[in-house]
């Protein structure tokens, strides 16, 4: 555990914070990218330690909960097929679509499995060749080349019984959308260290000389939450607005070269609609023509569609930062881990999931306060 708890240490926490206290002259709003972040933010109590200056609020970091209801739908009508073996990781069967969720078709006869790789979904193409398999591709930059790399074996292969519903979505664009959005508060942003790991965070830099905002890339655990939230304070404090690497043990500026030019091979980049947010401009990844005997839309003629999302749910004003999950008026009541509104409640990334578990009870009471 010794490389797990030395980004723990209480004792070096509260030397961050005190710092972060010392250096804090003015309020600041700072959004962290990532619901990995999020969940460490709520679960270790982190921004309890801050200056009531510095707001945390929480951004579009999950891509199970930014997934539009067009796509878990196509997901669904796919999924009930008799001739369909649908694999998908976990934590997309209880996202709900507009009618109901992979688990509930799971339960009424469909083949839906759980799969940890989209390796795994190539295997049970080859293993089942009488079946149409397909893989629900969604993640951010950080999956993609996993998932690059099982479209690629699967031409290899010449599996004609394998294909995949592609949800991939890119960071930077959404970064951008938000920045360009009229009630943007935003002074700085914690950016995911895993995006980075991959792609590296030369696209950061035109973001922060755009928007004058500091773009801190950090890491997960307590100390490089608060040493990101640091390094951007200081800036802040200071005037600059620059790309700062926190989380340096894992992430070059130039990311995994290698794991870049699968995804560019493999994939194009194409407008893609957030759940709760809208479409963002090239903010997407579908497969390259040489690839489009693997699109389950060509495939299977999936027809686009127009999918409200519920009007209780304010899932998109909280993937935007613009709301907490406990100034949601369902949240813990009509909207719950098991019967969710909207995807934020049962992701593992979803800021509503994180209160939910970490912070139902004090949440109820601060809105019941308000």
């Amino acid at each position: 555990m010794r490389f797990l708890d030395e980004y723990r240490d209480a004792g070096l926490a509260q030397k961050l914070a005190a710092e972060i206290h010392r250096v804090t002259t003015r309020p600041w709003t700072i959004m962290e990218v990532c619901g990995g972040q999020t969940h460490a933010i709520v679960k270790f109590g982190i921004d309890e330690l801050l200056p009531r200056q510095i707001e945390l609020v929480h951004g579009p970091g999950c891509p199970v909960c930014v997934t539009p209801l067009e796509a878990i739908d196509q997901a669904l009508e796919i999924a009930a097929k008799p001739d369909v073996i649908f694999a998908s990781f976990g934590d997309m069967l209880r996202v709900p679509g507009s009618t109901t969720d992979l688990l509930s078709v799971k339960a009424q006869g469909g083949d839906v499995r759980i799969v940890y790789s989209p390796l795994d979904a190539v295997r049970l193409a080859e293993q089942n060749p009488g079946m149409e398999v397909v893989f629900f591709a969604v993640g951010f930059e950080t999956t993609a080349p996993a998932t690059a790399l099982a479209v690629f074996q699967a031409a290899q292969k010449k599996l004609g019984n394998f294909s995949m519903l592609v949800a991939h979505v890119l960071v930077p664009p959404a970064i951008g959308a938000l920045m360009s959005s009229p009630g943007c508060r935003v002074q700085a942003f914690l950016a995911a260290g895993h995006v980075c790991t991959v792609m590296g965070f030369g696209e950061y830099f035109p973001l922060a000389e755009k928007y004058r905002v500091p773009m801190v890339v950090t890491g997960f655990e307590p100390l490089d939450i608060l040493h990101g939230v640091l390094l951007a304070v200081r800036q802040l404090e200071s005037g600059r607005a620059e790309v700062e690497n926190q989380y340096s043990r894992a992430v070059r500026r130039e990311g995994n070269q290698p794991a870049q030019a699968l995804i560019k091979n493999v994939f194009q980049v194409v407008p893609r609609k957030w759940r709760g947010v809208g479409e963002i401009p090239l903010s997407g990844l579908a497969l390259a023509d040489g690839y489009a005997a693997f699109d389950t839309g060509k495939k299977f003629g999936l027809a686009v569609r127009q999918v409200d999302e519920p009007a209780e749910c304010l899932a998109g004003l909280i993937l935007q930062g613009l709301k907490k999950p406990h100034e949601c008026p369902a949240f813990g009541a009509k909207c719950t881990p098991e019967r969710p509104l909207g995807a934020p409640m049962v992701s593992g990334e979803g800021a509503c999931a994180a209160y939910y578990r970490y912070r139902r009870h004090g949440a109820r009471e601060m809105a019941g306060a308000k």
